[in-house]
């Protein structure tokens, strides 16, 4: 397992999902991928598993067992599975050298921001752990030992952005799950393909105190490239302030400052149904994984170059341009957050339909290709029938 992703997120942001959507994704494009389950209490699993950790260990014993919680009893599992790393570790050797590796993590936010758990089984798997393939030179007398390159990928649902204040503090767990687990990082906004059922961008609505009148605040005229981008925060301090009370003012100042004084977060968006969005998301990931680097195994080499195709992904060297692939823009339907917002917020309706008008000029233009060919089979049925013998 060279390369791989850690998928984690809140509850309800669509973690499962998407981590199926790419298994089918993968599927199509002919690239092997693998998703392992590290959620003990997930029993409805949607997407076929390759290692769950129920065979290990499950969140309702663990409970009845000790008398623990559900948070508490989530803990417990990923301090199990941590002491047993070598069960881990077994069952991801057996997946092969060329596997593609997912990570469903559980719901629970503290586990991806606070403990330790996650964050050092994923060290173990990137400095050493299981990894006991070699580079093999073309003279097969050098051998080196090779790393596994994870990415972690953060999933917020996208309709916080809709409220200033839920804005505010998505960024905070964002921020705070990239300075904990310590891997090239992408966050993604996930579920892009309804924000147009929350309202506008910028939209708040809010009760301050219990003897004041509900406070309806205007939309904010932002972009979608403003949450992406994570732009100047302070141009929400007066939506903050008017849904909030005024000795909360220097607080959400402050929270806006530590944001943009690490200037880390930034975030993609995410359809997991519609294929452009789920092919960039893909690109993105696997320069942050380093993925890009590999070549396919078929690739044609540039003259002089040591052939080494058949090794595995972890060694196979790139003998193209390296920084072309990984530094160039991505020039892909979907790169860019601006037709983003256009074909899921401003004009969705439009492209639906147009959408769906394709749709069944490609499910009619099937029908009259097996149709034909139907046709030409029975032709050549009947002539042979026809034919007689000598």
């Amino acid at each position: 397992m060279p390369f791989g992703e850690v998928v984690c997120g809140a509850p309800g942001s669509g973690k499962s999902t998407y981590c199926y959507g790419k298994y089918q994704l993968f599927n199509a494009l002919n690239r092997p991928i693998a998703v392992v389950n590290l959620d003990p209490a997930n029993d409805n699993i949607p997407y076929p598993c390759a290692v769950d950790i129920s065979s290990l260990i499950t969140l309702e014993d663990v409970m009845q067992t000790h008398g623990l919680g559900p948070n508490g009893g989530m803990l417990y599992c990923m301090e199990y599975l941590e002491a047993n790393f070598d069960w881990l570790e077994d069952r991801l050797r057996e997946l092969g050298p060329e596997a593609y590796v997912l990570f469903d993590l559980p719901g629970q936010v503290e586990l991806s921001t606070n403990h330790d758990s996650i964050k050092n089984i994923m060290q173990k798997l990137v400095k050493g752990g299981f990894r006991v393939r070699f580079h093999y030179s073309t003279s097969n007398l050098l051998r080196k030992p090779m790393t596994t390159q994870l990415a972690a990928v953060h999933l917020c649902d996208a309709h916080y952005i809709t409220d200033a204040s839920k804005y505010v503090s998505v960024l905070l767990l964002s921020l705070r799950a990239m300075l904990q687990l310590e891997l090239p990082h992408i966050n993604v906004l996930s579920k892009i393909d309804l924000l147009a059922q929350y309202g506008e961008l910028g939209e708040s609505s809010s009760s301050i105190g219990q003897n004041l009148a509900l406070t309806l605040v205007q939309p904010v005229d932002f972009n979608l490239d403003f949450y992406t981008e994570v732009q100047d925060l302070t141009y929400l301090e007066t939506t903050l302030n008017a849904s909030l009370p005024s000795r909360y003012a220097a607080l959400n100042m402050a929270m806006i400052s530590l944001i943009e004084d690490y200037s880390l977060v930034g975030f993609e968006t995410l359809a997991v149904e519609d294929k452009n969005s789920m092919l960039h998301l893909m690109r993105v990931i696997d320069r942050a994984n380093g993925y890009v680097f590999v070549p396919p195994p078929n690739a044609p080499l540039p003259p002089g170059t040591i052939d080494e195709s058949n090794a595995p992904s972890s060694a196979r060297p790139n003998t193209f341009g390296l920084f072309s692939s990984a530094a160039g823009p991505i020039q892909a339907p979907g790169s860019d957050v601006r037709d983003v917002q256009e074909r899921w917020i401003d004009y969705r309706d439009i492209y639906d339909a147009h959408e769906r008008k394709e749709w069944r000029k490609e499910g009619e233009t099937l029908r009259d290709e097996a149709a034909r060919g139907k046709a030409g089979n029975e032709n050549v049925a009947s002539k042979i029938r026809e034919r007689k013998p000598n």
